[in-house]
């Protein structure tokens, strides 16, 4: 396998499911803060580096959890892990990918700039701070929706309320989906002393799981509502809700095979929140 392959390994572009539970919240939080007319440039500089920070964060992760990744079975064979990249390799991507995203935004004003250090912060750490904290999903949360309030300080030059709100949102959303990831590697991670939800939770898992889809659905009807959305949005939201009692269906029984597939669900969720976003604002221009 050639240095490229490798490189492309370690920064999963042949798993675009992270890339896409960033980006569904970014689209919401641009399209909310436009009015439904969201500039272009935007879109691609959002999205372009959405997929960069989003690789980058990887890189970093598999650097910080390098000596870890070879005790679980679902990660032994990642790039670092396996000896086929050395660990200062993964750090000189994750430095090119997060130079190349913060280059995207110099064109962007002042607020968006200092967000995205903060941005760049929160993901650099996020692989360190869940070896302490109980719920490290709660930071995650933080870290893939931290294009919310980015996206409106590029359309607004402000962050309103709502725009925390909705981060808030995307915080429970993220619980909720990365849970059902942990519940993948929950013995492994009681094995290496990690923290995870799903081992905070303990037998609670799938009622916290659910209790945070309904919490974060609860808030985003609220922002929506401030927004004027209202009947495609509420259909996208109720869309949202059927398949979050899907993915109770497939993590009841705490199985790794149908946690995963809840995980990479969240994809059809996200997308059916977009829609109903999308829609609402369409019909209304």
């Amino acid at each position: 396998m050639n240095r490229l392959s490798l490189y492309f390994r370690l920064i999963r572009l042949h798993k675009p499911i992270g890339i896409l539970l960033l980006l569904w919240p970014t689209l919401w939080a641009l399209w909310m803060a436009s009015g439904g007319v969201p500039d272009w440039q935007l879109l691609l500089i959002f999205t372009l580096g959405t997929v960069l920070m989003r690789s980058a964060g990887c890189a970093i992760n598999d650097y910080a959890d390098r000596d870890f990744d070879k005790h679980v079975k679902r990660t032994v064979d990642r790039p670092i892990t396996s000896g086929k990249i050395r660990p200062r390799e993964a750090l000189m991507v994750a430095a090119v990918l997060a130079i190349t995203a913060f280059l995207l935004i110099l064109q962007l004003n002042a607020l968006t700039k200092q967000l995205s250090v903060a941005a760049v912060i929160i993901a650099g750490s996020y692989p360190y701070f869940k070896r302490f904290f109980a719920i490290p999903q709660a930071y995650l949360g933080i870290a893939f929706g931290f294009g919310i309030p980015m996206g409106f300080a590029a359309v607004q030059n402000s962050v309103p309320v709502e725009a925390w709100w909705l981060l808030v949102a995307n915080i429970f959303w993220a619980v909720a989906y990365d849970t059902e990831y942990a519940m993948v590697d929950r013995d492994d991670d009681l094995k290496l002393g990690m923290k995870t939800s799903a081992i905070t939770f303990g037998r609670f898992d799938v009622a916290a799981v659910m209790f945070c889809y309904a919490a974060s659905f609860g808030i985003l009807f609220a922002v929506g509502w401030q927004f004027g959305l209202r009947t495609w949005f509420a259909l996208g939201l109720l869309v949202a809700c059927a398949f979050a009692v899907y993915h109770y269906f497939l993590i009841r029984t705490r199985e790794r095979e149908g946690c995963f597939k809840a995980f990479n669900h969240n994809n059809w969720l996200g997308a059916a929140i977009f829609a109903g976003v999308f829609i609402d604002y369409l019909l209304r221009t």
